[in-house]
């Protein structure tokens, strides 16, 4: 909130929370990530009125897109009815069941909020839905945030032939509309750091990183099965390396911070280490809208403990990265380092279980020596 103030006795501060996100000029760096919660209008509303910057609404499936296509005549990928039929069932019990719901949506919500609201698409090809980011654009977003999903591995060559597919979809959809487009990475790329210098002609912003579900494997069955849950709070350090390494090789690239921004101190972390806005979803799911307005208030207290005026000021203290030498000394004290048995086995527990691994009981063991050396 531009204009927010700190006393402290006599000394009045203000500070300047204003932040640029790829063209969006966003009055705090909080951006709400696209989630079922941002479908609902009550919602949208609270999250606006606890400080969010912006918010991002939940995805548009490039299946719905191809029915879209279908229902109004134009030539589509899927010709079969039998597919168009399972894309209809798949998509049913969506929080948008088609693309005309999508865009009703988008266009209240921009009416509705002053804050900027941001579209999503999800897919996986480079079809014909595509061209759809130009009418989410008429309905009123002020950006579109694509996210892409890959096809198994072995369709692809070479790792370059998946990144040049990214580039050339970034750069189609760019030339289609005139809002920014953010681009919502995995981490399963090569390098995000070459990739996002390579993306600096078609996007006008990298989200590092899109959530991945949980793999498990049934044993009763040997069955693959996913399973999607919150991030935990504090697990940003992979979010936090990686940001730090695609704003020191790449400063120009817009970047936005996400998975695992549960505190103040996380949300400051990660505009430190390189991000321009930080992405909420699973905090507020846990604590509500409000803990946006937590967040700012962490933020706040910092910069003015800081004398930090602006956001501007903290990026100023940017890029913090270890050197070289330093990250190299770092590695070897921890794998040559000899360790602490007592304090390491001071909370093992031997646990008992059934044939598959089911636990039936903890009871505390210490063991007072560390164990004897291998030959």
């Amino acid at each position: 909130m531009p204009g927010s103030h700190l006393n402290e006795g006599t000394f009045t501060m203000t500070l300047d929370l204003t932040t640029n996100y790829g063209g969006l000029r966003l009055r705090t760096p909080i951006v709400v990530g696209a989630c079922p919660l941002t479908a609902n209008e009550q919602t949208r509303m609270a999250l606006e009125n606890a400080g969010a910057g912006a918010v991002v609404l939940p995805s548009l499936f490039e299946e719905h897109v191809v029915s879209w296509n279908h229902r109004r005549g134009h030539t589509s990928q899927l010709q079969d009815p039998r597919e168009l039929d399972r894309l209809r069932e798949n998509t049913r019990d969506t929080v948008c069941p088609d693309a005309e719901t999508y865009l009703a949506m988008v266009n209240r919500a921009s009416i509705q909020l002053s804050i900027p609201v941001i579209a999503s698409l999800n897919g996986a090809t480079d079809g014909d839905w595509l061209d759809f980011a130009g009418e989410l654009q008429d309905a009123g977003a002020a950006a579109i945030e694509l996210n892409i999903h890959h096809s198994p591995a072995r369709n692809y060559q070479g790792p370059r032939e998946l990144e040049d597919k990214v580039v050339d979809l970034a750069k189609s959809i760019n030339n289609s509309i005139t809002v920014p487009l953010f681009l919502k990475l995995n981490r399963e790329y090569t390098s995000v750091c070459h990739l996002a210098r390579r993306l600096l002609s078609g996007a006008q912003g990298l989200v590092l990183y899109g959530r991945d579900p949980n793999v498990d494997i049934t044993l009763d069955n040997c069955q693959v099965k996913t399973h999607w849950g919150l991030t935990q709070p504090g697990s940003i350090g992979q979010t936090l390396g990686a940001l730090m390494s695609v704003y020191g090789y790449c400063p120009a690239m817009p970047l936005a911070g996400s998975g695992g921004i549960g505190s103040p101190e996380d949300f400051i972390k990660v505009l430190l280490a390189g991000a321009d806005v930080g992405m909420v979803v699973s905090a507020v799911y846990r604590e509500g809208p409000d803990v946006i307005r937590t967040m700012l208030d962490g933020l706040m207290q910092f910069m003015e403990q800081n004398q930090l005026g602006s956001l501007n000021e903290i990026q100023a203290k940017r890029p913090l990265e270890f050197s070289s030498e330093e990250e190299r000394m770092n590695c070897i004290r921890q794998f040559s380092t000899r360790p602490d048995w007592l304090e390491i086995n001071a909370a093992n527990r031997n646990i008992q279980g059934d044939r598959w691994g089911h636990p039936q009981r903890c009871q505390p063991q210490l063991v007072t020596s560390p164990p004897p050396p291998m030959h």
